[in-house]
């Protein structure tokens, strides 16, 4: 009688196994999480950032110094830097660093 009613115990063990696995299979497949939060917009900034990006994109294949690349990147390092704009809005020229002012 000993195996007999250990044999039942081993089937309930399993049959009682088989329906939590399922039970979890179940609960994660119909749990719906919460959709990860979106990254943040990027919004266009205006016409002359553009401009400046292809300037410095083109100024990064120069082998040889160019007086618009280097009014690219003292526009670029004037925005980095959130300093105020110079009187040359457009881009044409710049107020004076101190890397390129004369002692």
């Amino acid at each position: 009688m000993l195996h007999a009613s250990s044999r039942t115990v081993r089937i309930a063990g399993v049959a009682a196994l088989a329906g939590m696995m399922m039970t979890v299979a179940i609960v994660a497949a119909t749990h719906q999480s919460e959709p990860a939060p979106s990254p943040p917009v990027a919004v266009r900034e205006d016409v002359r950032h553009d401009r400046l990006a292809r300037e410095l994109d083109r100024c990064a294949t120069l082998t040889m110094p160019d007086a618009g690349c280097e009014a690219a990147w003292a526009e670029n390092r004037r925005r980095f830097f959130r300093q105020p704009a110079t009187e040359a809005e457009d881009g044409e020229g710049t107020a004076p660093s101190p890397e390129n002012s004369a002692p």
